[in-house]
């Protein structure tokens, strides 16, 4: 009976919103969540490139697909509607015309045209049916799946070569990145890698063709083709007036005030977006592997992007004059200024491993701040992060914890691996 009620509810609340897309907040209580469980391109990584597909392990796909499975299924269970990436993808090219401006797409952003074999692997895509031709483009093409006689190119023949025609996308069950949900809107991201790039695709295709979605003219507040890269890890979204954005390793300043300019143009909620500088380093990829919002007035915090005395370089964009300047604004405590932008009189920051030296660092490593709140107070964190864990509980937390022995290998956490697509709006 609870399962019919939970269903109920969630037709009610996108009837009531009338919009495939829908957030206002980091903990409205989560209705709808894009995922992509992982395939055959993570088993395509081998250790002489893991470097150049953004990975510092192979993890063991048997595993890592079970784990993930255990994720969607207590997203599921908590009555949250799960979409799949690639069964997206999938639905959006049944149309062969859709299908074959795809395929020249793909091949194009992969560079494929490179080493004259274009036309080849074209029409070795186009055997495929459109399901599996989807799982190939993001599991890779291998060299020595095209037929010797259709190689024409000497380097192409030798034995000593790169194996892949079509790298493999290992990144992309982190779907929160190619692009970031913010009020009915979004952004389809530019990312910062190559190794990345392609995948804001595939949303850009979802976005514009697939029926749950098209037609209902959704707002993109910063399409792909910018030249600055942003990244939906450093993309927050704090409150219906508030977007917090990191400028970090992976994320342009200059993406940021575009995004600001943007969204102050095409729409009247958001007024401010705060951006954070965190340091530009492999540990501390986005801001929401440092900084996530888990309750109304609660933060998980890593306490190494703070410098000693607590000082960050913070800014406040809001509008400007005309609708090509923001008033900025500068701040350097991440507490107080949070407590001004929401509005709040008291605000906890909860650290990273308690804060401990060695605890917060190695927790961190393994996403201890990269936190999934599914409504407030209630968030889906990995079990390998007891201390952070425990420490969220005595703070009046729900921590719901998932299995991470394989998933957590590839550098990301429950946030980094799911893309609300609906919440519902919070009681002020």
């Amino acid at each position: 009976m609870s399962s019919i009620v939970e269903m109920t509810s969630q037709r009610e609340t996108q009837t009531k919103l009338k919009h495939p897309i829908h957030v206002t907040s980091e903990i409205g209580t989560l209705r709808t969540v894009l995922l992509k469980r992982p395939g055959k391109e993570v088993e395509n990584l081998i250790p002489e490139y893991l470097q150049r597909l953004l990975f510092d392990d192979i993890p063991y796909l048997p595993i890592i697909q079970r784990e993930h499975d255990y994720f969607a299924e207590t997203l599921k269970n908590r009555g949250i509607e799960v979409l799949y990436l690639e069964k997206l993808v999938v639905e959006t090219l049944s149309n062969p015309e859709i299908k074959r401006q795809f395929v020249d797409d793909i091949l194009r952003e992969s560079k494929a045209n490179i080493n004259g074999a274009r036309e080849v692997l074209k029409e070795y895509l186009l055997s495929f049916s459109t399901a599996d031709m989807v799982d190939k483009v993001m599991s890779g093409i291998l060299k020595r799946e095209i037929e010797e006689s259709k190689k024409t190119h000497l380097y192409e023949l030798m034995e000593d070569h790169y194996p892949f025609y079509l790298d493999p996308m290992p990144n992309l069950y982190f779907t929160r990145d190619p692009a970031a949900s913010i009020g009915n809107g979004l952004s389809i991201n530019r990312m910062r890698e190559p190794a990345r790039r392609r995948e804001s695709l595939f949303m850009e295709y979802i976005m514009k063709l697939h029926p749950r979605f098209a037609g209902y003219n959704v707002p993109v507040w910063l399409d792909r083709n910018y030249e600055f890269s942003i990244e939906g890890g450093d993309e927050l979204v704090l409150s219906d007036e508030v977007v917090a954005i990191g400028v970090s390793a992976r994320t342009s300043a200059r993406a940021i005030e575009r995004l600001a300019l943007n969204l102050f143009k095409k729409q009247d909620s958001f007024k401010k977006v705060v951006a954070v500088e965190i340091p530009k380093c492999r540990a501390f990829m986005h801001l929401d592997t440092v900084f996530t919002m888990v309750d109304y007035d609660k933060f998980t915090i890593h306490p190494e992007i703070q410098s000693p005395q607590g000082k960050m370089n913070i800014y406040i964009l809001e509008k400007g004059l005309d609708d090509e300047h923001v008033n900025i604004t500068h701040r350097t405590n991440l507490q107080e200024t949070l407590k001004e932008v929401l509005g709040l009189n008291e605000l906890i920051l909860i650290p990273c491993g308690g804060g401990d030296e060695i605890a917060a660092s190695r927790e961190q490593w393994n996403d201890g701040s990269n936190t999934l709140a599914i409504s407030p107070g209630v968030v889906v964190t990995y079990d390998r992060n007891y201390i952070s864990n425990d420490l969220l509980r005595q703070h009046g937390m729900e921590v719901i914890e998932i299995l991470s022995s394989e998933l957590s290998r590839g550098r990301g956490g429950p946030r980094c691996m799911s893309m609300p697509i609906v919440r519902e709006d919070l009681y002020k």
